[in-house]
């Protein structure tokens, strides 16, 4: 029982000494936590003061970090004891190794220091916060750290440096994140390049990935924090690390989506985006609320996860596209695992390969852009291959059509010549029907001795030989579409002077061909103002008249003008002649008719001929 208790209080005094670090022999890197003691302050409340008087109640520790993941409700004390048994003085860094916890402030015996991610110093040029400790020859000195990170996750690691070789580690450590940085940047710009050249959205989705992993990693390294970020908005941008963390994890999602095509398999794509739909949830939950805030990097995680069981679901799938990345996506997926299990303070991956994370997502960027290299390649080939196909169809196709358009264009052909053998036989037969009517009607002028009777009759003739003699030329033309109008007008002119017995002289001027439909109307007009100028015009039948017919734009003009008496002084007028010209002109043409009787009689006539 004696032994027993002995024991015990060797271990109690054991738990509440402090080792003593001797610094005198010292060179290089030396990590302090193995050498400190530690007491957690549930209370939030105590201060330097209280501390001290509990020295008793501090633990020795033998751990190189300390992580206490997310935990605001508590605040660590750590102590540390160095002793310098040369006879120089000795200079020294202490150096805390994690740029995110929100609060620290080191007592070094006569004066309190205070950094962390919430009270970044604007001078500070280092990644990390540092304290510059000085032992006096022959002398111990007692430092302690109150930490705490109400934001972040609380991981504690502590580092003694010589000045010189700080500085030097210092200076090598940012210029290979600079390197990391510039890398990434050149894969992005590259990949905008193409998608530019491509018009590929899965480019465009990969360079949102790149940029999203740039912006985290800035924050997380804490970079972006001493460079770029303004102190009085860092507590903001941290509180946003739950969407910080997830941009990228989106963009990756969107890329694989596109990438492997993922919409085909149907379940798989709305698994992924009801994860995707959670993921976006949980983001507003942890960005606007404390509400778990310890598991906000979960959904990530998961849909990290299930991306990689997309992925090898696809290369299952025969997708050759899921082989390129499925090594890259294995890669990614370990460095977040190992960036997750150091935010918890399980395991920190840089006290045995410091810049793992940096170069699994330089290789994962890598291995990506040759996937997509391949990709473009194995599409060029895909392309060429179609465009063999397509051509050899179109070859066959036009083969097709060339005989099948020969076979058209022969119908075609025969029934336009059998459409133009009726429209002749049309005319033909319209000719024929309306000579038996002017014939009719020349029998019964015959009979009739009331002069009156005979010129009305004699007009009514001269009307249907109008129309009659359109149809004959109709039928005796290969063009059905156009009338000559010249040699229309001819055939009348001869028909009204055999009728009127006059031998006026009539000049024509025609330099426009008309339509069929045109034709019938102007040359019906042209028969009355021809009558017209026959019957009154030219008393001692001795005179001109002429004929003028030409387009302007689109617009048609028929002028006719004789230099007879004048309509004025004319002994008679044929009413309904004038009254069916207006008509016609009114009506079919839907023109304007000008009359002048100025040294003879000049109708002008104008139409639309569109």
């Amino acid at each position: 029982m004696i032994r027993f208790i002995m024991v015990i209080l060797f271990l109690v005094n054991s738990s509440f000494s402090s080792e003593i670090l001797d610094i005198g022999t010292l060179k290089g890197k030396i990590d302090l936590l193995p050498h400190a003691s530690i007491y957690i302050d549930k209370t939030n409340n105590l201060t330097i003061n209280d501390i001290k008087k509990k020295e008793r109640a501090f633990i020795s520790n033998d751990k190189i970090t300390l992580g206490y993941g997310y935990s605001p409700d508590f605040t660590v004390w750590v102590k540390l004891v160095l002793k310098n048994d040369t006879n120089k003085r000795i200079d020294k860094i202490i150096e805390y190794d994690n740029t995110l916890t929100t609060n620290i402030i080191f007592y070094d015996g006569k004066s309190s220091y205070q950094d962390g991610l919430l009270h970044i110093d604007k001078q500070r040029r280092f990644i990390n916060p540092i304290f510059y400790t000085t032992v006096e020859s022959n002398s111990i000195r007692t430092y302690y750290f109150k930490l705490s990170s109400n934001v972040t996750a609380l991981i504690i690691k502590l580092n003694l440096w010589n000045t010189k070789k700080f500085y030097i580690n210092e200076v090598e450590h940012q210029f290979i994140l600079a390197l990391f940085f510039g890398s990434m940047l050149i894969l992005a710009i590259y990949n905008v390049v193409i998608y530019f050249v491509t018009q590929d959205k899965s480019y465009i989705y990969y360079v949102f990935y790149i940029l999203g992993t740039i912006v985290h990693h800035l924050v997380y390294v804490g970079v972006a924090f001493i460079y770029f970020l303004p102190s009085h908005i860092i507590y903001y941008f941290v509180e946003s690390a739950s969407f910080i963390v997830s941009l990228p994890i989106f963009a990756l999602a969107f890329f694989t989506k596109h990438f492997l095509n993922i919409p085909q398999y149907k379940i798989i794509n709305l698994v992924l985006n009801t994860l995707l739909i959670l993921m976006f949830i949980s983001i507003i939950i942890f960005v606007f609320s404390d509400f778990l805030d310890n598991y906000r990097n979960i959904f990530p995680l998961i849909v990290s996860v299930y991306l990689i069981y997309v992925t090898i679901y696809s290369a299952v799938k025969k997708n050759k596209q899921a082989y390129f990345i499925l090594f890259g996506r294995f890669v990614i997926f370990f460095a977040f695992i190992f960036m997750y299990l150091s935010s918890k303070g399980l395991f920190n991956i840089y006290e045995y390969f410091e810049y793992f994370i940096e170069i699994a997502f330089v290789l994962e960027a890598i291995i990506f852009s040759i996937a997509l290299s391949n990709k473009i390649n194995t599409l060029q080939v895909e392309r060429n291959k179609a465009n063999e196909r397509l051509f050899e169809q179109q070859q066959n196709e036009k083969e097709r059509l060339k005989i099948q358009v020969s076979e058209k264009t022969l119908d075609l052909k025969e029934a336009l010549d059998e459409k133009g053998i009726l429209l002749k036989e049309i005319n033909h037969r319209v000719k024929n029907n309306m000579q038996t009517i002017v014939s009719l009607i020349r029998l019964q002028n015959d009979k009739i001795d009331d002069e009156k009777y005979k010129d009305i009759l004699n007009t009514i003739q001269n009307r249907i030989n109008a129309m009659s003699h359109l149809h004959e030329i109709l039928y005796q033309s290969d063009n059905i579409k156009d009338v000559n109008v010249n040699e229309y007008f001819v055939i009348l002119i001869d028909e009204l002077q055999y009728s009127f017995e006059h031998d006026i002289e009539v000049k024509l001027n025609i330099s426009v061909n008309l339509k069929i439909k045109q034709a019938i109307y102007c040359g019906l007009i042209f028969n009355e103002l021809l009558t017209n100028s026959f019957k009154y015009a030219f008393p001692d039948n001795n005179g001109k008249v002429d004929v003028k017919l030409y387009k302007n734009d689109n617009e048609v003009k028929l002028i006719v003008s004789d230099n007879g008496i004048g309509y004025e002084q004319a002994t008679q007028s044929d009413t309904l002649g004038l009254l069916l010209i207006e008509s016609l002109v009114k009506i079919h043409f839907k023109g304007t008719i000008d009359i002048k009787s100025e040294d003879g009689v000049t109708v002008e006539i104008s139409w639309n001929d569109s």
